[in-house]
Formats: C-alpha cells, sequence, structure tokens
C-alpha cells in the first residue's frame, strides 16, 4: 500500500468516477442554498437532497464530489483529543435512479484494491442484517470472504430520517492490526477501539419509510456513498489522526513556528495547537464561501471559531495577531483543490486580521472582567447575568468563558443566560417590524407535474400562452377562479421575471378573451414552474384559456437600469477600493439600487465622488452590454464575477458591459450603458461588521433626487436671503453670527446668575476670615445648585445651597469650599453631610466641593441653620 498525499487522493478518487462516467461536480458552498434546515453543509449529500427526493433534476445520473463539511456539535472537544475537527472533506459516487448496488461494490472494492492497493485481507465489510442481496453480491461477487463480513443491525447500517426514501448501507473498515486494538478476544469489526477504521459507507436508498414503519420498494433505487478523505489519508499514511495528516501537520508545523512550540512537547500546547490547527482551516474555508462574523447563526460560528483560535494562541503566548498567517498555509496546502481560496487570498486574509485585531481590544479587558468576576462569585457557579454581560459588552462567546470555567473547575447557569439571551432577542424582534419577503411560497401548491415554464422575458415584455394551471389562493387546483378572487396561474410560457439575485419579480396583468388578471407577484419553483399571484379583476379564468402576458414595461426598464447599475458599481468598487470587495447582498427594484459589499472603513466623500463619476463616463459611453449563454469555465476565462456562495451549472449566462464589468447573472439588464441615463449615489453606511451599504438612483429617479435637493437648495438660499452659489459661505457666517450671540447670550446669564446669587446668599456666620454663606434655592436640582454657588466663589468662602423637588419629596444639598477654608479645616463633604443628615438624608464628596441628598424637604430649613455651627467647629 503505497503513501499518499491527501491533495492526490483526492484527485485518484474523482478521476475514478469520472473514469466510470461519472460528472465531477466543484464542492458546493458551505451555505445550503435553498435549505433552511441546516445552517452549514455537514455531509457530502446534504446540498443534493433535493436531486434525491426529486424536486430538482440533476445534471447528470452520475455525480462525483469531493464535498467541504462543517461540523461543530463537539467543538468543545476539539483539541482536547485528536479525533475531533470541525473541518473535513467527504467523498462521495451518487447514483440517481442508474447504477445500484452490482456497480456500486464493484467500483468500490476495484478503487480501494487496484487504485489504492490496499492489501484485501485488511478489507472487511459489514451489512445490514437483513440484506442477502449485499451479502451474496460482496461474497460471490467481489470475492471477499465470509469472515471479513459482518451484519449488523439497524442502529449501525439502517440509513433513515424519519418519513422518505432510505436504505440499508455497507460500510468497509481497513484493519489497522491487533497492536491498534483493545486486546479482548471479541475485538471485531464494530468494536469501539482502533483497530477496525469505517471509511467508507454505502448507502443502498431502495425503500421509501411512509413515517409509520412501513416500507415499499422504489423503482427507482439510488446510491449515496460517503467517505472522509482525512480518514483515508490516515489509513494511507499509516498516521493515527487527521493532526499528523501532511497537509494538516504543515498547517500544525506553522503554528508551532509562530508559537515557538512543538507537539508532543506538553499535552496543555497540543491541546491549543490543535485548536487553532482545526479552527482556523473551519475558518478559511467558511470565509471563502461567503461566511462573514456577527453575532449569529453562521456568523456566529464563524467569529466562535476565530476567537476561540485566537485566545488559544494567547495561551501558546503570542502575543499580536497571527492567525492571518496560518491562514496562508491553509490556502496554500488546498488551493489547487479549491480555487477560490487563491482567488478570495486578499479577502479571506482581511477578514481573518480584522476579527482577531477586534478582539484582541476587548479580550484583555474582559479576561480581567471574567477573573474579578469568578473572585466574587462562589467558586463554582458563574452566574448567567455576569456571562451575558461578558458576551454582549465584550464579545465573549459563552463557549468561552465555559471553557475557561471548566479549566478552574467551575460552570455557568446556562439557563440563566440562554433567558437573557432570549429576552435580548424578543425585545429587539418587538422593536422593528418585519416586513415577510416570504408570505408566499411554492411550498404546499398542488403542481402536479407540470413542465419548467418557458421564459421569454429577457426580450419581450409581452407573450402569448395557454392557462395550463388554475390554483386557488391556498394553492389547491381549480376548475376555474372567478373576479375579486385571488388565484395562481402557471402559463406555459411568460415574460414575467420570477424574481431572484436580488431583482424584484415582474407585475403586471395576464388579459384573455374573458378575463384581465392581475399579476401582484411571480415566483418559481425548484423546478422551475414560474408562478403568478395575483387577482381576477373581470370574468373568469380556466386551465386551456389562451391569454396575453404583460409585464409592467416601465417599471421592468427603471428595475433593468437599477441592475445593470448594480454591475456597474461593483466593477468601480473593486477598481477603486480593490478586490476584497465582494457583493454581500443586493436589492434592486424600480424605486432603488441597494448594494452590500465587503469592505473594512467607511467610504470618504472623495471616493464615493470617484465612484460616482466614473459610473456615469460608462453611462455616457454608451457601451454594449450584452448577455450570452456559455460554460463556466468560458465565463472564468473572461473573468466573469460569480457570486459568493452560489453553485452554477455547466451553462451560465453571463453579462458583459462593454468589458468594463462582466458577471454571471440570470437577472434582466438594459442594452446598453446608456440606457441607465444617470447614476447617482444618495447614502452610504454600515450594515455588518465588514459590510457596507450603497443606496443609488438611476435614470428618473436620480433626476427626481436632484430636482428634489436643489429645491432645498433654492428654499434655503431664499431663507438665508442669498443666491444659491453663495448659500455655503452664507450658511457659515450665519452660523459664526450665532455661535458669538450664544456667548454674549451666556456672558449676560453668568452676570445675571451672579447679582441673583449675591441677593440669595445670607452670610451666617464668619471665624479665622471664613464667611459662612448659604441659600434656600427653592425648586432646584443639582445643576442648578452648582450653577448658583459657581456666581459667589471665592477663597475665604464655606458656601451651602439648598434646592429641592417637591414632586418627589426630595431635597439636595451642594457645598463649596474655598482654599482659605479648606486651610483653616473646611471640609466640603463632610459639611454637605452633616446637613443632608438632617434631612433624612446622606452624601458626601471632596474637600473642596461635594453634593448630598435629603429625603424630608421640611428639614431643610432646619439643616441650613446648622451649617454655621458644623463648620464653625471644624475650623481651627
Amino acid at each position: 500500500m503505497e503513501w499518499l498525499s491527501l491533495n492526490t487522493i483526492r484527485e485518484k478518487y474523482l478521476s475514478f468516477f469520472e473514469s466510470k462516467d461519472h460528472l465531477r461536480l466543484e464542492s458546493f458552498s458551505l451555505i445550503p442554498q435553498n435549505d433552511k434546515s441546516l445552517l452549514l453543509i455537514n455531509a457530502g449529500m446534504a446540498p443534493m437532497k433535493k436531486y434525491f427526493t426529486g424536486e430538482m433534476t440533476p445534471p447528470r445520473k452520475r455525480v462525483t464530489t469531493c464535498q467541504k463539511c462543517i461540523r461543530t456539535p463537539d467543538i468543545e472537544r476539539v483539541g482536547k483529543t485528536a479525533r475531533h475537527g470541525t473541518f473535513f472533506e467527504m467523498l462521495g459516487n451518487f447514483s440517481f435512479g442508474d447504477y445500484f448496488k452490482e456497480d456500486a461494490t464493484a467500483w468500490a472494492w476495484e478503487f480501494c484494491t487496484e487504485v489504492l492497493e490496499m492489501p484485501a485481507d485488511k478489507l472487511y465489510i459489514s451489512v445490514y442484517e437483513d440484506d442477502d442481496e449485499a451479502w451474496d453480491i460482496w461474497t460471490k461477487r467481489r470475492g471477499v470472504a465470509e469472515d471479513h463480513m459482518v451484519r449488523l443491525g439497524k442502529e449501525d447500517n439502517f440509513w433513515e430520517h424519519g418519513a422518505g426514501p432510505c436504505g440499508p448501507c455497507s460500510e468497509i473498515y481497513f484493519d489497522r492490526g491487533p497492536e491498534k486494538g483493545c486486546g479482548k478476544p471479541t475485538c471485531k469489526v464494530g468494536c469501539d477501539c482502533d483497530r477496525y477504521v469505517e471509511f467508507w459507507n454505502l448507502v443502498f436508498t431502495q425503500f421509501e419509510n411512509d413515517g409509520n414503519g412501513n416500507y415499499t420498494r422504489l423503482s427507482h433505487p439510488n446510491i449515496d456513498t460517503g467517505m472522509g478523505l482525512e480518514r483515508l489519508a490516515c489509513i494511507l499514511q499509516g498516521v493515527d489522526n487527521i493532526f499528523e495528516v501532511d497537509t494538516i501537520r504543515n498547517t500544525m508545523k506553522h503554528v508551532s513556528e509562530v508559537a515557538g512550540v512543538h507537539y508532543h512537547e506538553s499535552e496543555k500546547s497540543d491541546v491549543s495547537l490543535r485548536v487553532i490547527t482545526d479552527h482556523i482551516r473551519s475558518t478559511v474555508m467558511m470565509i471563502s464561501d461567503g461566511v462573514l462574523p456577527s453575532n449569529e447563526g453562521r456568523g456566529y460560528v464563524l467569529r466562535r471559531l476565530l476567537r476561540r483560535a485566537a485566545r488559544h494562541g494567547r495561551l501558546l503566548g503570542i502575543e499580536d495577531t497571527f492567525l492571518y498567517k496560518i491562514a496562508e498555509t491553509v490556502i496554500r496546502e488546498s488551493g489547487d483543490a479549491y480555487p477560490a481560496l487563491r482567488e478570495k487570498h486578499d479577502y479571506i486574509i482581511k477578514i481573518i486580521t480584522i476579527e482577531e485585531e477586534n478582539f484582541a481590544r476587548t479580550i484583555d479587558q474582559g479576561l480581567t472582567l471574567l477573573e474579578n468576576m469568578i473572585k466574587e462569585s462562589d467558586g463554582v457557579t458563574l452566574s448567567g447575568d455576569a456571562a451575558f454581560k461578558l458576551s454582549d459588552t465584550f464579545g465573549f462567546p459563552i463557549d468561552l468563558t465555559k471553557e475557561i470555567l471548566e479549566e478552574k473547575g467551575m460552570a455557568v447557569d446556562e439557563a440563566r443566560f440562554a433567558a437573557l439571551v432570549q429576552q435580548q432577542k424578543d425585545t429587539a424582534r418587538s422593536a422593528r417590524k418585519v416586513a415577510s419577503t416570504e408570505g408566499w411560497k411554492s411550498a404546499g401548491l398542488s403542481l402536479g407535474d407540470l413542465p419548467e415554464t418557458a421564459f421569454v422575458g429577457y426580450t419581450d415584455t409581452v407573450a402569448t400562452a395557454d392557462v395550463l394551471e388554475v390554483l386557488t389562493a391556498d394553492g389547491e387546483p381549480a376548475q376555474s377562479v372567478s373576479e375579486g378572487e385571488n388565484a395562481v396561474l402557471v402559463l406555459e410560457q411568460t415574460p414575467f421575471y420570477p424574481g431572484g439575485g436580488g431583482q424584484v419579480c415582474d407585475t403586471g396583468v395576464i388579459e384573455g378573451d374573458g378575463f384581465t388578471f392581475r399579476v401582484e407577484e411571480t415566483n418559481k419553483t425548484p423546478k422551475n414552474v414560474i408562478l403568478h399571484k395575483g387577482t381576477v379583476e373581470r370574468g373568469s379564468v380556466a386551465p386551456g384559456d389562451p391569454c396575453t402576458a404583460s409585464a409592467d414595461a416601465a417599471r421592468r426598464n427603471a428595475i433593468r437600469r437599477n441592475h445593470t447599475s448594480a454591475h456597474l458599481l461593483q466593477a468601480a468598487l473593486r477598481e477603486k477600493l480593490g478586490t476584497h470587495v465582494e457583493q454581500a447582498g443586493q436589492l434592486v427594484n424600480e424605486k432603488e439600487m441597494r448594494f452590500d459589499f465587503t469592505h473594512f472603513s467607511p467610504l470618504t466623500g472623495e471616493e464615493l465622488k470617484e465612484i460616482e463619476t466614473k459610473i456615469n463616463e460608462v453611462i455616457l459611453a454608451d457601451l454594449p452590454v450584452e448577455t450570452v449563454e456559455t460554460t463556466i469555465e468560458e465565463a472564468k476565462k473572461r473573468g466573469a464575477m460569480a457570486l459568493f456562495g452560489e453553485k452554477y451549472g455547466d451553462t451560465v449566462r453571463m453579462v458583459d458591459a462593454g468589458g468594463y464589468s462582466v458577471e454571471l447573472c440570470g437577472g434582466t439588464h438594459v442594452s446598453s450603458t446608456g440606457q441607465i441615463g444617470l447614476f447617482k449615489i444618495v447614502s452610504e453606511a454600515s450594515v455588518a461588521s465588514g459590510v457596507r451599504r450603497i443606496e443609488a438612483y438611476t435614470g428618473l429617479n436620480a433626476l427626481s433626487y436632484l430636482n428634489k435637493t436643489e429645491n432645498a437648495l433654492l428654499t434655503a438660499a431664499a431663507t438665508l436671503k442669498c443666491v444659491p452659489d453663495a448659500l455655503t459661505q452664507r450658511a457659515a457666517a450665519v452660523n459664526a453670527e450665532l455661535k458669538a450671540k450664544e456667548k454674549e447670550l451666556e456672558k449676560l446669564k453668568a452676570e445675571i446668575a451672579a447679582a441673583k446669587a449675591a441677593d440669595l446668599f445670607k452670610a451666617v456666620a464668619e471665624k479665622n476670615g471664613v464667611r459662612i454663606l448659604t441659600a434656600d434655592a427653592g425648586e432646584a436640582d443639582a445643576n442648578a445648585l452648582r450653577t448658583l454657588i459657581d456666581g459667589v466663589k471665592a477663597d475665604d468662602v464655606v458656601i451651602v445651597a439648598a434646592g429641592r423637588n417637591s414632586e418627589k419629596g426630595t431635597c439636595s444639598f451642594a457645598c463649596f469650599c474655598g482654599k482659605n477654608a479648606i486651610a483653616e479645616g473646611a471640609h466640603a463633604g463632610n459639611i454637605a453631610r452633616a446637613a443632608a443628615q438632617i434631612a433624612g438624608g446622606n452624601g458626601g464628596g471632596k474637600p473642596d466641593s461635594a453634593m448630598a441628598g435629603g429625603k424630608d424637604v421640611t428639614k431643610v430649613g432646619e439643616a441650613l441653620e446648622s451649617v454655621a455651627a458644623t463648620v464653625t467647629a471644624m475650623l481651627k
């Protein structure tokens, strides 16, 4: 058995199944597409679920992939053992109703024994206990000895997930030798020890489970196999765990060099080395697929991994940011298999650097706070309130707090923490109104086997067609719907764009001889059946009726202008700011263009002006906007930009705006840049960490915005009695005048206050040249009392002023002592406290100034009368 690198194993596998007429697909994005059941792709077949269920048609009946996967349920175990990891690659070959057990087992055996040259006597096979068919194929057709076969029960060798397709499994194991075993006489395949390693699972999806334990055989069974690439590499490289596999070992070696420690020197540093090595691999892959750090969802998973890795760097003695350096090794080791890593190199490094820098600014303060919280705790459990404060204020993930506490033999009140998190979510949810963009779905509609709708809207806004299906608002088939009823129509062809890629759907009218149907929303199913939702305004409509479908042309043209301008904006941003700029979301409707992009600081006014000018120059050049269908390979050769995380088929639609902007896009666009007319940026702001948003208008909307701005300018100029060109200077002059008047007013107020204060204060005593003054200011708060005292301050005085809040029934005392009075023994804090205590309160302060509060306003007079005696007793 030959030693093979991880990258070589991957290529051998994919090439082998290509030779068996499988279509090699690139790894799907880690961000699930149209699947809300998953946060991140966690298995090789996960992105292809809809191929297996029949919701979508696969590009070919035979497919092979190496799928990037992230699993985080055991994240706290990563590092503590050498077995756990969050990122892995899953090799798989799939049949969608094509070949079955015979070919699946033949190719698996051929790949293992002939391509990888694994000794047949080291391979063991498990089958489901009732699957005699698989047993016979392995023993009689593949030649596997029966003493290398084992039958296992449903828990181990039958795949099912509730109702739906399911079936028995067959697993291939490698015998690593008795020296790796537990030594028990009963040690065999299925034992928990390290001798027999399961590395390939073949799932024979041949049944349909009705959810009640009743199984019917599928007419077209499927094959779904999965083999962990790293686990296979462990076997072929003769190592005990994934951290010793070549590419992963090289990453750990880089961590060791940065930290100045070596693997296997101490268990404590080994834990940190494994954590950093695993987490940086996951981090790089997630960012390359468009995940950004945030406080929720998959963004939180990314932030959690980054911050856990950063903290373990601190534990190794690394004080500076370093994860971006390790990311370079990950990109180098995996860049051939995943070219996007190299293409997005600068972007990946930038995101990691910024997130680590942000965490570095808070971690020291957070750690200090946590240490203080631990000291103040009972030494057993940290309160949920304390943990929430760490998370909410200092960005400490609860998992990081738990990990630090665990090292000290403590726990956290997770129930209270969870309650506070939920309370925060509920508060945020009630503070905003959520306008649902998913109020109407194709799910639940009874569409039968309707064919894919022909979309002709790229060239036309009007088309004739027959009505294929009529559905009620509840999604049930209807013989007809009449005036006033809400319904869904399906046509054989349509000019209505169903929405997608940030572009809103078309609206308009569908008319026949006996009806008018107002289209209010357009959508499509996973099988590309386009659905027209709306209301019957006249007559009735039934399946088979001929009609004319007319999308609102004026609205469509405004949308097209905004969509093409979004492409130009992305090109201009990348040209001006750098290639780290990637689309992070967009909204294109008939009113505005809203474009979210990755960038790490606000754009300056000058940058925005240059970007806006560049786009308008491209518009004035009236460049042709050409749309062509081509292969993904050809599009990449022409430098076409692809959307983060999007999965493209063999044929793609490429929009080329005169060579200035080339993007893959399924939306509608103008035929030349000149049709955009005008482009005007109206705002730029942050929407998330590392994500900025630009809003802009085009065409008549831009003109309307400029007219509105001009009207405001003219009105302001008229108000300030100047011509518009002089408005800036006139506004500056008026502002200067106002500031001068404000200063003059403040001076007058101070003089008036001083005069009033002189009348209000009365001398109640004098000793050793120190004058003692008191004043009852009536209804006055603490600020008013301070202002009052400021008017009579002097070096030789002790001043006490009292004020009331009759509504609350409380009073306040302010005291000031001049420097000569302090030298004679006066102390403002003690004087204010003595007065407040008479009024049922307390307080204090510094020798020169103090505030105190009382609870009984009826005692204010008595308290002021006591001041003379209090101060006299203090003076020397």
